[in-house]
């Protein structure tokens, strides 16, 4: 990593348009928020591109939000809000709020590293799809440190989501998904649910609508401390 790189992305703003934002949404993060804004600042800032970081706080109760604010990072925006609204609440927020050609949700554990963000913004800048879909179903993806309880109810899901639900989509619930602008906006205005099953309402709404998905494998880590409920995770909404 450039340590030059690092630092004009912290000191000077953003002239244009960015290529890409990253929505992080956050929900009492205070032990690792500090690493995850780290990991994905030094990895990002050398790819060579004008990005933005958006921090979704979902009224965090302990010090996340003053973490993020003593950071000083000047391409790095904080939506703040009094109350909890939910996961879903808080990725709408950032996608509306997003500026970029692109726009990448990922989770605040850091579960799939950063580093596999070149693979999906390639599907999207070289392939045009409009979603790309981080997987830890499809060949070449790489799990580690899954419960056995996370396995049975996760391929519960994918049962239902392949033969009920018709999404041609393997793994709908990882953390990990990058779309164009116009697909960010148009999918989370339309979004209902805000709860944490709203990734599959969101890839029901881009089939239904006609976006083109790729589903990418990924590296993923259970990571400890997961504000993830496994067995509401997994739930279909009615």
């Amino acid at each position: 990593m450039s340590y030059e790189n690092y630092k004009n992305w912290k000191t000077k703003a953003i002239s244009g348009i960015p290529h890409l934002s990253i929505v992080i949404p956050a929900y009492n993060e205070q032990e690792r928020i500090v690493a995850t804004i780290g990991a994905i600042a030094s990895h990002v800032s050398d790819l060579g591109f004008e990005w933005e970081l958006l921090i979704a706080d979902d009224g965090s109760k302990d010090d996340t939000v003053k973490l993020v604010e003593e950071l000083g990072l000047v391409n790095l925006r904080l939506l703040k809000t009094p109350k909890n609204g939910g996961k879903g609440n808080a990725v709408q927020r950032g996608m509306i709020a997003s500026k970029g050609r692109y726009v990448l949700f990922a989770d605040a554990d850091n579960s799939t590293p950063i580093e596999e963000i070149s693979k999906l913004l390639a599907k999207l800048e070289k392939e045009n799809y409009d979603v790309a879909v981080g997987s830890r179903a499809v060949e070449g993806a790489e799990e580690s440190n899954k419960s056995f309880l996370r396995h049975l109810l996760s391929g519960g899901l994918r049962w239902i989501v392949k033969n009920v639900l018709r999404i041609n989509v393997r793994d709908t619930q990882c953390g990990f998904k990058m779309y164009t602008q116009k697909a960010a906006k148009e999918l989370h205005a339309m979004q209902p649910i805000m709860a944490f099953s709203f990734d599959l309402e969101i890839l029901f709404l881009a089939s239904k609508y006609g976006f083109r998905i790729a589903e990418v494998p990924v590296s993923w880590v259970d990571a400890p401390g997961s504000k993830v409920d496994t067995k509401r995770d997994t739930t279909v909404p009615a």
